[in-house]
Formats: structure tokens, C-alpha cells, sequence
């Protein structure tokens, strides 16, 4: 299971070459339920999400989804590579350390998306989302909406259809 929040970025964190990262390639095969193929540096993955609660409630905190990640081979992630709807996304994912043992995924689009930054955190459960404290360089909690899905993003080709 996966238990997300997303938020924009109020100001980029200082240093934020020291921080591990991963050059992602992503690519989407069907949209409901997300069927997504990635490479990740040199790992390959494909991952079906579904979305648990498909009605959002005014209590919901995270977005919450049944995920399933399986090894892909460099082969097989080519020949399902043309097989993608859209674009493929290009990103930076930046791994930065939070307190509680948490980590902020700051992505940082390329491509048709450059300019495109905002911050990821996976959580234990939805206690563990609704008490999170965002640190000062977060912004707005975007959540729940839909133009920051990866999913939703590989069918814009700019950032002025966002």
C-alpha cells in the first residue's frame, strides 16, 4: 500500500547536490488502474497502482493506493517502452532526509515539463500523514489534485495546458 502527500515547493532546499538522486524515465500503459513502467538510474519496474477510496472525502488526508512494484529487465522495459501512452516523463528525484525517519522526494521535471518542481512523501499509515508537520520549504498541499499525477502529466505536452 502506498500512503502519499504532495506538495508544491515555497523555496528549493540549500545544497540540494548533496543529497542522493535518481534520473527517472517513466512511462504510463493504462491510466485506470495506473499501469506504469520506470527506470530508475539502472533499475527497471513495473508498478500497477489502484486507487483505494475512489470517492474523496473531505477527511481525506493522503492519497492512498494499492501498489504493486515488479522487476522489469532492461529488455523488457524497452519493449514496453513503445508501447506507452503519451510521453515519457523525464525527471530528477532528489532523496532529503525529514525527521520521523521520512524522506521528501523532490522531483524536478525535464522535457516538456522543465520547470516543473514539487515534493513527494510516503508515509506508514494515514496516522502518520495527518500528523506531519511539512517543513518551511513546502508549499501548498496539492494532494488530490489531479495535475500533479505523473499519470495526467504524460498526456500534457506543456506546462501551458497545466
Amino acid at each position: 500500500m502506498e500512503i502519499e502527500r504532495k506538495f508544491l515547493i515555497k523555496k528549493m532546499p540549500e545544497k540540494l547536490n548533496q543529497y542522493e538522486k535518481k534520473e527517472i524515465e517513466q512511462g504510463y500503459l493504462c491510466a485506470n488502474p495506473v499501469v506504469r513502467i520506470r527506470k530508475s538510474s539502472e533499475e527497471y519496474y513495473l508498478t500497477y497502482k489502484s486507487r483505494l477510496n475512489m470517492i474523496e472525502k473531505e477527511t481525506d488526508i493522503a492519497l492512498t493506493c494499492e501498489e504493486v512494484e515488479l522487476p522489469l529487465s532492461e529488455e523488457a522495459y524497452l519493449h514496453l517502452r513503445n508501447k506507452t501512452d503519451g510521453h515519457l516523463i523525464t525527471k530528477t528525484r532528489y532523496l532529503i532526509p525529514l525527521e520521523g525517519g521520512l524522506t521528501a522526494e523532490l522531483d524536478e521535471f525535464h522535457g516538456c515539463l522543465e520547470g516543473l518542481i514539487f515534493v513527494e512523501v510516503e508515509f506508514p499509515d494515514e496516522a502518520a500523514a495527518a500528523q506531519f508537520a511539512s517543513p518551511d520549504w513546502f508549499g501548498e498541499d496539492v494532494s488530490f489534485d489531479k495535475r500533479y499525477k505523473n499519470n495526467y502529466l504524460a498526456e500534457i505536452n506543456t506546462l501551458t495546458e497545466f
